[in-house]
């Protein structure tokens, strides 16, 4: 394989950035050269964005990694445009051409969101004759909550994405997903991909390392504390627009027989409206309708450094993970909590590509729903499957020697399939 192949990946928002979507690029551009590509990796300097900085994310970069950071149109003193792939577009575009013009570059490869950077590869395609690929971590045309108002800003937004994919995926070689669901509309809407493109969906993969590197930096959790009695169950991340109706069918059925759930507390960090927002709640109003709030269910709208997740996580007796009634969602969280070795409790769609890396590993209990239409199942059914899973974590043992199906979804074996077809495009 010829070792000096060369790939710029866009990723307008990298380490320090804690942005959860820094983390597909940078374990690709980990493994990337095992597999006979050097990445280059362009991105927007840290002085531009507007979340919280990590700076031990950038301890988790291999030290040979090249990233060439650009300018951007700065938020201040008015903030009139907050994505940053529109305010770094023009500077990334021009950091890109010039690096085409000094070296051979064999594809450039754009995961999204910002969606509007999608938009690079047909532009530079047109320049340079280099092709293109993108990575769908999230739909771009989506019918989300709140569109369906005609005018306001979720409707446009979902004009726009409707103009402008069309013109972004036109000329692509490659689109990815992290499940097939992501991007399979892409092609129904533009089928002449299905003989111009090649596709292929990748989830995301745990890295080892992380865990490894996560013991030498003597992190201490401090959202919350153990208490004597008390069990504590982890959720990091974001709640999805489609996750709320799940949620509600878990609190309805705590609150019908809340004696059995005294002892327990279910933390949700960084689940807030915005990534800077401490005060943001998303569940909070749902909790107290159900009287739950701060018994059972505790929420901390802000985002969080990501090693700082993983040590909360570590700290508690099990992870929470609640999926979407989308079926193509697969949270990455899945990955996070087997390799942090705790115990997994687990509500996701049927079809959701998580489901088989938790029964096929043993590593927790599932309890799976279809659809908008099965919700009910979630009501009826939780309290039976959470008592399994309190006698689950009673006995269970994490053991490396069980996890042999866990290998394939590792983020060495998830870039060497990007490789694998990255080969394939001439």
């Amino acid at each position: 394989m010829n070792s000096n192949r060369k790939i710029i990946i866009v990723s307008p928002h990298f380490p320090p950035s804690n942005l959860a979507a820094v983390h597909r690029t940078r374990l690709f551009a980990q493994h990337l050269p095992t597999f006979g590509w050097e990445p280059t990796i362009v991105t927007i300097h840290e002085k531009f964005y507007e979340e919280q900085l990590d700076y031990n994310l950038e301890k988790l970069l291999p030290s040979h990694l090249r990233v060439v950071k650009t300018k951007a149109f700065s938020t201040k003193p008015i903030r009139l445009i907050g994505d940053i792939g529109i305010r770094g577009f023009y500077q990334m575009y021009k950091s890109i051409l010039t690096i085409i013009k000094v070296e051979k570059i064999d594809f450039l490869y754009i995961p999204i969101p910002s969606h509007f950077a999608a938009l690079l590869g047909r532009l530079v395609h047109q320049k340079t004759g280099v092709k293109y690929g993108i990575d769908y971590i999230d739909p771009w045309v989506h019918r989300w909550p709140g569109t369906e108002k005609k005018f306001s800003k979720h409707w446009w937004s979902m004009k726009l994405a409707d103009f402008l994919e069309p013109l972004a995926v036109k000329k692509a070689s490659l689109i990815t997903g992290v499940a097939e669901g992501y991007y399979k509309s892409v092609f129904d809407r533009n089928p002449h991909l299905y003989k111009t493109c090649l596709s292929v969906s990748m989830p995301y993969g745990g890295e080892e390392k992380d865990v490894a590197i996560l013991k030498t930096l003597n992190l201490k959790p401090y959202l919350f504390e153990k208490k004597v009695g008390k069990l504590d169950f982890v959720y990091g991340g974001a709640m999805l627009p489609k996750a709320f109706e799940p949620l509600e069918m878990i609190m309805k059925a705590i609150s019908q027989q809340k004696e059995q759930f005294n002892n327990i507390r279910i933390h949700f960090i960084g689940s807030g409206k915005s990534a800077n927002d401490a005060n943001g709640y998303n569940i909070k109003e749902m909790a107290i309708k159900y009287g739950l709030w701060q018994t059972v269910f505790f929420e901390y709208p802000k985002r969080i450094p990501y090693l700082d997740v993983l040590t909360h996580l570590n700290s508690g007796d099990g992870a929470f993970i609640l999926g979407s009634t989308e079926p193509h969602y697969t949270p990455s969280k899945v990955y996070q909590a087997i390799l942090s070795e705790k115990p997994i409790f687990a509500i996701l769609h049927q079809n959701s590509s998580a489901c088989n890396v938790i029964l096929n590993n043993k590593v927790g209990i599932l309890l799976s729903f279809d659809g908008e239409q099965a919700l009910d199942t979630i009501y009826k059914q939780f309290t039976l499957e959470w008592n399994k899973y309190l006698s689950f974590i009673s006995t269970y043992q994490h053991c490396k020697k069980n996890l042999q199906g866990l290998e394939k979804y590792s983020a060495n074996n998830v870039t060497e399939t990007l490789a694998r077809y990255l080969n394939k495009i001439k």
